[in-house]
């Protein structure tokens, strides 16, 4: 568990990465500074509007809300790895999937 000082790593899964290049220019680079700001140093943090944990996931599932998108991402000792990044209307196609 990071005790707060070390931040943590940052790892994307080939579905993320090619999700995140299929996306506009503009959302991709929305998309990813929000995770370069939020991820390395809180993870957990769960503010009611931006990073949720899901419940009914094992190993734990979160969630990192950005404008219309969404990354999933599950956090491994010192890493978050993000699964994918969606449209919000496409997650819940994928979250099926996981259940």
């Amino acid at each position: 568990m990071n005790t707060g000082d070390e931040p943590f790593a940052i790892e994307f899964a080939r579905e993320a990465e090619r999700e995140i290049r299929a996306l506009p220019a503009a959302d991709a680079r929305m998309v990813l500074q929000e995770i370069q700001k939020r991820l390395p140093s809180e993870p957990f943090k769960g503010s009611k509007t931006r990073i949720k944990r899901l419940v009914g996931f094992t190993p734990p599932l979160y969630r990192l809300r950005v404008g219309d998108y969404r990354a999933y991402y599950r956090i491994v000792a010192q890493q978050v790895v993000v699964l994918t990044v969606l449209h919000k209307k496409d997650s819940e196609r994928w979250l099926k999937r996981r259940s």
